[in-house]
């Protein structure tokens, strides 16, 4: 799922000779890392009531770069540097990553595997 998702920021791209959307794909490595720094590697401070300095500091730098990766694809339009096809297929690439990111969640939930 996730490398079809980076396939559709390359086509995004590609398709419209415009390599701008791929400032998005920056997000997706921006996107886990208050994860990996003040989580722990886990993602299950993000559903914790649990607080404190360090872990509210880790959910707002992720919602804020989970916001940062859908408004970068508007703002860009808005600016006309990229067309209206390739705000749409960055948004279902980011759609296709949330999707996988929920899936990884879910399977770190479960104490079987």
């Amino acid at each position: 799922m996730f490398s079809s998702s980076i396939l559709l920021q390359i086509l995004a791209c590609a398709l419209y000779n415009n390599w701008w959307p791929m400032l998005s794909a920056l997000m997706y490595v921006v996107v886990p890392m208050p994860c990996l720094f003040f989580g722990g590697g886990s993602t299950q401070f993000l559903i914790s009531q649990d607080g404190g300095g360090w872990m509210d500091a880790a959910k707002f730098l992720t919602g804020a770069s989970a916001v940062g990766s859908i408004a970068i694809p508007i703002i860009l339009r808005h600016a006309d540097l990229i067309q209206t096809g390739a705000m749409f297929i960055e948004f279902v690439s980011f759609f296709i990553f949330v999707c996988t990111v929920m899936c990884y969640h879910r399977a770190s939930l479960d104490d079987e595997w």
